[in-house]
């Protein structure tokens, strides 16, 4: 068993874990953050998509031991009910999702995404790899390529994404 400190969502939590637990499972069975889903637990879905200093990762491809003294953000810190952050409230403005599994990853990974472009980082469509990233549909698409949406919300998530980004949706 291995003993681990992380601060999620702004609180530190201990935690003893075996160390071939992940940080999906330690994040739902040991702390009870039941936001983060688990969907296909090999990392092809993103719905356990979570903010680990900073960067976005599928939390079930890591082990937790791995994580100790790290900054997690989950859904859970994003906001709540009575003080969505802007995108949750995007996203329930524009219809961003049908039956709900996937939307705390595509949320946690659209925050990060956010960050990403502010911070000028290309995509794989980006014209050039200088300066700031307008995000276009096509854009935005490739940046949250690793987030799926059975229910095919697709539109409906670009639409919320570009609103909080500041374009017209």
């Amino acid at each position: 068993m291995e003993n681990t400190e992380l601060i999620v969502n702004g609180k530190s939590r201990k935690l003893k874990a075996d160390s071939r637990v992940t940080l999906l499972d330690a994040l739902r069975n040991h702390l009870g953050l039941s936001g983060t889903k688990k969907g296909c637990d090999h990392g092809q879905c993103g719905a356990c998509t979570v903010i680990v200093e900073g960067r976005r990762i599928n939390s079930c491809l890591t082990l937790v031991c791995m994580h100790d003294g790290d900054e997690i953000t989950t859904i859970e810190g994003l906001g709540e009910p009575g003080n969505l952050s802007g995108l949750q409230s995007a996203f329930v403005a524009h219809d961003g999702f049908q039956c709900g599994y996937c939307t705390p990853g595509q949320i946690c990974s659209a925050t990060a995404m956010l960050e990403e472009a502010k911070a000028g980082w290309p995509s794989f469509v980006s014209g050039d790899l200088e300066g700031p990233k307008a995000l276009s549909n096509e854009e935005i698409s490739e940046r949250m390529s690793g987030n799926l949406c059975r229910c095919a919300a697709y539109p409906n998530i670009v639409n919320a994404i570009r609103q909080v980004a500041g374009e017209k949706s």
